[in-house]
């Protein structure tokens, strides 16, 4: 079973032994790599979001002719 040596600063599996420090380095960097993926999907995200806004914008969509009162009344 995994406990922490407090004799040799690291994380004795029994055959070997795990610095603090590597574990340490290991920690900062996949939570690193978390924030900067984390800020790729937002700005992703945030572009798919403008992107379906120009998709459903007043400009952009058919103009329909729609049939005038007159047209109505007599059919």
């Amino acid at each position: 079973m995994p406990f922490m040596d407090h004799s040799s600063n690291g994380l004795n599996l029994g055959l070997i032994t795990i610095p603090q420090s590597l574990m340490t380095q290991t920690g900062t960097a996949s939570i690193l790599l978390l924030l900067l993926a984390q800020k790729a999907s937002q700005s992703a995200l945030e572009a798919m979001g403008q992107a379906s806004e120009e998709i459903f914008r007043g400009d952009r969509l058919p103009i329909l002719n729609f049939p005038n009162e007159d047209e109505l009344s007599r059919s």
